[in-house]
């Protein structure tokens, strides 16, 4: 119903910015709330940013707040994670997922991840 493909991540020194983008197909984008997921090896996976439909309410993640910034385009069915100040520990496979409801802890939806490497 929902397919998700997260792109635009790599290998960045400490320090830096990435900008992770998720493309969506499917003909009711707007109407999903939309996700980013990180779990890097040994942990389990956390919530980092989410965003409504109308991106009207947001959330962050404290351990990323005032770093990174969710955004979407309903017309380009895409969700953004714009990622500046990047430590080590920001480390992870991101993953984008979507929901039907933004209070809901559980996502319908996931992509396949892409890799965020941090450097110290």
């Amino acid at each position: 119903q929902v397919q998700l493909v997260e792109s635009g991540g790599g290998l960045v020194q400490a320090g830096g910015s990435l900008r992770l983008s998720c493309a969506a197909s499917g003909r009711t984008f707007s109407t999903y709330t939309m996700g980013w997921f990180r779990q890097a090896p040994g942990k389990e996976r956390e919530s980092v940013a989410k965003i409504s439909g109308g991106g009207t309410a947001i959330y962050y993640a404290d351990s990323v707040k005032g770093r990174f910034t969710i955004s979407r385009d309903n017309t380009k069915k895409a969700v953004y994670l714009q990622m500046n100040s990047l430590k080590p520990e920001d480390s992870a496979i991101y993953y984008c997922a979507a929901t039907t409801n933004y209070y809901r802890s559980t996502y319908d939806y996931w992509g396949q991840g892409t890799q965020v490497t941090v450097s110290s």
